[in-house]
């Protein structure tokens, strides 16, 4: 490996940090830099590549939220199980919001563990990218539109309840069958629908990507079959340190941003990618 192979991972990990948290498709982007420009590894290395450097971005989210998503200690427990004995200790809202973060990966849990490969057969290609592209670019603005003048339900992740968690989690299924509909992308227009404010939407679908990324990761590590050299390894693990850092600043900016503006750029964004993909498709210069 040279200097270059390992700068290429860099790059790799920037795009993934700042793709994977905005409703843009990470995976339609890591096709597009993939097809100009190539990691140094094999093509089944390649495949746990993209999935496992996801891992990365997730620990920005554990580290940001830690007071929010850690369900156990005394300080700042404002619901303790018991207020005696070791249940003081235990965050009794905290495990409640997991609870619903779990009925929400189930949907896409049993699809993903079922048909994983049959699915990337049969839907990874530049016309399924393509189209889901641009399908949700569409469908953010139409529902930016249509909950414009409406006073969200749910103001907060606490107030979502079991059945809009698994709703939000059928939402999310789509982006288990279709590249290119980003799975943050799917979830929050999923959320916006039903009521959710965009604050609360975004937050949930962090806290969400933490399962089913380890998930994902580990179901590809576990399956994977091929040799596995130091180098590819030494690129992996700096592609997560990247898209950590950078995952890190594109979530801090992510939430200041919502709060003051809706998602309508990501969906013009997604439209003009989605044709850019057609473009480059019928070209035959996408690597798919």
């Amino acid at each position: 490996m040279t200097f270059i192979d390992y700068l290429v991972s860099i790059i790799y990990g920037i795009v993934e940090g700042i793709t994977e948290w905005l409703p843009i498709s990470s995976t339609g982007h890591m096709i597009l830099l993939d097809s100009f420009l190539k990691l140094n590894v094999s093509e089944e290395f390649y495949k746990l590549y993209l999935v496992v450097i996801q891992l990365g971005a997730i620990m920005a989210v554990v580290v940001i939220y830690w007071k929010e998503i850690w369900p156990f200690g005394i300080k700042d427990n404002k619901h303790p199980w018991k207020k005696e004995g070791i249940g003081r200790w235990v965050k009794a809202d905290k495990f409640v919001m997991w609870f619903k973060i779990l009925v929400a990966c189930v949907p896409a849990a049993v699809v993903g563990v079922l048909f994983d490969d049959y699915l990337d057969e049969l839907f990874y290609n530049w016309v399924c990218v393509s189209i889901m592209l641009i399908i949700f670019g569409v469908a953010f603005i139409v529902v930016e539109r249509w909950v414009k003048d409406k006073e969200p339900s749910v103001k907060s992740v606490d107030d979502i309840t079991y059945p809009q968690a698994f709703l939000i989690g059928a939402f999310q299924l789509i982006a288990a069958v279709f590249p290119g509909t980003s799975r943050s992308g799917s979830t929050i227009v999923g959320s916006l629908g039903i009521g959710i404010s965009r604050e609360a939407a975004a937050k949930f679908t962090f806290f969400l990507a933490i399962p089913v990324m380890m998930g994902a990761s580990l179901l590809k590590i576990v399956k994977y079959e091929g040799d596995v050299a130091g180098s590819e390894i030494a690129m992996l693990l700096l592609g997560m340190v990247v898209a950590f850092v950078v995952s890190w600043f594109v979530i801090k900016k992510l939430m200041a941003y919502i709060r003051k503006h809706n998602f309508n750029v990501f969906g013009w964004y997604r439209i003009v990618v989605g044709v850019l993909f057609i473009i480059l498709g019928v070209c035959g210069l996408l690597n798919m």
